[in-house]
């Protein structure tokens, strides 16, 4: 599995998802500012913290479930565990 990230502007992101299955995927995110400080008191990049997300994402369903575009925060809105997680990741 291959996750790549491209920045769209300062806030906004692409991020394509390549399966060993051969399936790609591709989602837009956006991460405030005020939801990286959150999750993780600015010790990581938003590239950083949304390749973790993905992998956590991925862990729990398939690139095809993942939504196509969304903001970072609603992750917790699906799986409750995601800011505890995202907080060990600093």
């Amino acid at each position: 599995m291959t996750i790549s990230i491209s920045t769209k502007d300062q806030d906004t992101f692409s991020v394509t998802v390549t399966v060993t299955s051969g399936s790609t995927t591709t989602h837009t995110v956006t991460i405030s500012d005020q939801v990286h400080t959150k999750l993780t008191g600015g010790k990581i990049s938003k590239e950083t913290l949304l390749e973790k997300s993905f992998e956590f994402l991925l862990q729990r369903e398939p690139d095809t479930s993942i939504l196509s575009q969304f903001k970072l925060e609603v992750i917790s809105q699906y799986f409750p565990d995601y800011a505890k997680q995202a907080l060990t990741w600093r």
